[in-house]
Formats: C-alpha cells, structure tokens, sequence
C-alpha cells in the first residue's frame, strides 16, 4: 500500500533512476493514473510495452513504485502504483561533492524541459479545451523581494494549500465525483535571481 507521505529521494543511485527521461514520464503518468499496467502507461505514452516494462522494474528496484495488489482479472498482466504520495528532493542531499550536484542539477533540467514541453503542449492544444476550461487555466509570474526564511515559509503554506485541494479531489474522485474532473499540471518555482 502506498504511503501518505512524500518521499524524499536523497542518495544519488535513486535520483540517476527517476532522472531517466522515460521514467519521470511513466513515474507521473502512473501517479496520475494511481493503478496501471506497463501496457496502458505504454499506449498513454506512446511508447514499447517491453520498453516501458523494463523502465517501471527500474523504479520498483528503487522502491519508486510498487506493484498494486488486487487489481485485474488476469494474473499474466502486472498492475503498478506509486509506492508514495510523491517525491521530494533537496539541493542539501547532493552538494556534498561535485559530481552529485551535477546529477541533481542534470535531474532537475530535464525536470523542467518536461514541465515546459507540457505546458507548451496545452498552450497548442487549448482551444480544444471548452470555455470553462480556459477561463480557470491560469499562470502568472511573480517577482518578489523577500529573505530565505520567507521564500520558504512561502513554499511551506504553497505546499500545505496544494496538499488541501489534492486531498479533497482525490477523496471526491474516489467517491465517485468523476464528472468534469481532469487531470490538472501546476508548476510553482520560488528561487533567487539578480536582475
């Protein structure tokens, strides 16, 4: 059964795993989907069933995921699921030595590049989105002057109101309130800069 908490993923053979491409792909797909099996995650992704079999083995190896009890008719179809409620990384667990914080820095561009490549992907697609849609859509961008306490005491009530509207759409998805619910993206970075 997967766990409440987010796991905070702090050594360096974990972060090279979910820093793979196709696997933060499938780790998010699988996330939203909660159950799924190597050939749905493969259909929704465009990609090999063999290929995609083999990437989610390598998150289960580093306890990523985990297979999802229960699930399927057919005991020759392997059914995953998020062993967490999500990830956490902290810049603190691999600056220690100059190549750990190339990893972690390797892992949080490509992060990012899939970030843009989905918001770039809505942005194509959405006037295909109804009008209900694209009026709640939403970005903005802030520019603030504050201290690293407040930049983090900021990212701690972000987190906290995030986790309040995940834990109720979860509960009403699980209830059954299934109509006109989406899966939705939002991206929040607070981070330092000199203009």
């Amino acid at each position: 059964m997967p766990s409440e908490e987010r796991r905070r993923v702090s050594d360096l053979d974990t972060l090279k795993a979910i820093g793979h491409p196709l696997r933060l792909k499938l780790y998010r797909a699988l996330h939203i989907k909660r159950t799924a099996t190597a050939s749905q995650l493969a259909e929704q992704i465009d990609e090999a069933v063999s290929l995609v079999s083999y990437h989610l083995r390598k998150l289960a190896d580093h306890g990523l995921i985990e297979p999802a009890e229960g699930q399927g008719t057919d005991g020759r179809e392997r059914w995953w699921q998020p062993s967490s409620r999500g990830l956490t990384f902290s810049d603190a667990d691999f600056d220690d030595a100059p190549d750990r914080a190339a990893v972690y820095a390797a892992a949080n561009r490509m992060s990012f590049d899939q970030h843009v490549e989905l918001y770039r992907a809505h942005q194509e697609a959405r006037h295909t989105w109804d009008a209900e849609w694209r009026s709640a859509s939403w970005s903005s961008e802030n520019l603030l002057r504050l201290t690293a306490a407040e930049l983090a005491a900021l990212g701690q009530e972000m987190g906290a109101l995030i986790d309040r509207y995940e834990e109720a759409g979860r509960a009403r998805d699980d209830a059954g309130d299934t109509e006109g619910r989406e899966s939705v993206a939002l991206h929040t970075y607070g981070f330092p800069f000199r203009p």
